[in-house]
Parts: C-alpha cells; structure tokens; sequence
C-alpha cells in the first residue's frame, strides 16, 4: 500500500470484504480530503453500508487498506476509531427520546474518555457553552430543555449528528441522513452538512440525488462493490454507465 498522502484525511486501498466467496466490496479504492463532502451512491446491494462498516470496525476486511491521517484503521477496535476522530451516525436515529435535547448533547460530551473522566465530569460553562453552540449548529438552539421524544424525525436526525459533532471528529459518516425528511427538512439537512465541512470531512450514503446535488464535494457510484463511476455530480449524471446502472433506473 502506498504511505498516506499528507493532503488525504482518509485512504482507502484495495478495500475487500468476502461473505461465503460473495465480495460485498471488491478492491476499492477512494481518497477523502480535508474538508470535503463525499458521497457515495449506487443501486440497493451495491456495498455501501458496507463500505462504512469496514471504515468504521463493525465489519472485518478481508483484506485492503483504509489510512485515516496516518493511521491503520483495520487494525484498531471500533473504540479507538472513534477516539481517533472517526464519527459514524447510522440509518436509525439513536437518541435517549427520554432525555432532553442538552442532555442527549452533554450525554455525548467528551469527558476524556476514560472512567476517571467520566466520574469526575463536571457541567460547567465551557460544556454549557459547548452544547449552546453545537445545538445553535443543528437548528435546536431553541429546543434545548425539550424532551428527545417530542423530536420531529428530522430534528431527531439533526440531534445525533450533534452528538456526534460534539466530539469533534474529524470524519463524519453519515448513512442517509435525509431518509424520511419533509422538503423543508432536507433543505436544512444541506445546509447543516454544508456547514459542517468548513471543519472537518463527511462521507455520506444517499439515495435522494437532489440532497446529493446540493451536498457533494465528489460522488462514488458503486455497482457491485467497485467504483462505477466517480466525480462531480455532474459528471457520475452524464456517465452513460451510471445512467444505464442505476439513474436510468
């Protein structure tokens, strides 16, 4: 494998996973730089949660390579990739519905990452301002003493990747983040994301092209766990491949 080019975030070489001979991922490969949005689309079985599995640790490789910053992800437990600064939120929306808003962020606060430093963590104003500033970020600056459960979908979507912006990854995946949003609520997605990669690198899986055309630094079309196609929105539209795969469809 070659060395992590220092102008990549994330490096992803010959990435292979086998289920009984059957290659979910089939010798990817992808580059993720500083502040980009990547996402990565392609027809129902094509490999792209999967792809997130493996980055993230849920998933052991069969075999390949994925260098965050300098880093062997395939080698570490899901734990130290996340403390290494790799964020993943899931298709589900996972929040404590019976907590409030600023509870489910000062939940997630990082409170040094060790048991001494959760039983001495204390709520005080760098936390306070801490969670004021991230709900500010993720449109429930307004909802903050509100129980989870009384939550919109969206808002509810909007919260966890504020618990997870909260950490303060440097990679952030997000699995179809806008899967059951209104209109109004995707528009606000978009702009959440947009946001969000003026600090740090996001990966997303989507399926709504519109969200994607509003998101994407660069687009991953996958078909069968390889790289069908892959560039600007408006070059994966106008692939005749992608269009014959999975547009056209």
């Amino acid at each position: 494998m070659l060395d992590q080019n220092p102008n990549f975030v994330l490096s992803v070489e010959g990435l292979t996973v086998s289920f009984d001979g059957f290659k979910a991922v089939d010798d990817l490969s992808f580059y993720v730089e500083p502040n980009e949005c990547r996402v990565i689309i392609g027809p129902n079985g094509a490999g792209k949660t999967t792809v997130l599995d493996l980055i993230c640790g849920r998933t052991m490789a069969t075999s390949g390579s994925v260098n965050f910053k300098g880093q062997e992800l395939l080698s570490m437990r899901e734990d130290q990739i996340v403390h290494a600064g790799v964020g993943r939120k899931f298709q589900t929306p996972s929040v404590y519905e019976d907590l409030t808003v600023f509870e489910n962020l000062e939940l997630s606060y990082p409170h040094g990452y060790s048991v001494f430093g959760a039983l001495t963590f204390r709520r005080n104003d760098a936390v306070r301002s801490r969670i004021k500033e991230i709900a500010k970020t993720i449109f429930l600056e307004a909802l903050l003493d509100e129980k989870a459960a009384f939550l919109s979908h969206g808002q509810k979507q909007w919260l966890e990747i504020g618990m997870l912006l909260i950490q303060d990854p440097e990679l952030l995946m997000l699995d179809e983040p806008v899967a059951g949003m209104s209109v109004a609520e995707r528009k606000k997605t978009a702009e959440l994301l947009n946001t969000i990669i003026k600090d740090r690198s996001v990966i997303v899986i989507e399926h709504d092209m519109g969200f994607v055309a509003d998101i994407a630094t660069r687009v991953t079309v996958l078909h069968q766990g390889k790289t069908l196609s892959e560039g600007s929105m408006e070059r994966v539209q106008n692939d005749p491949k992608v269009i014959e795969v999975y547009l056209g469809h």
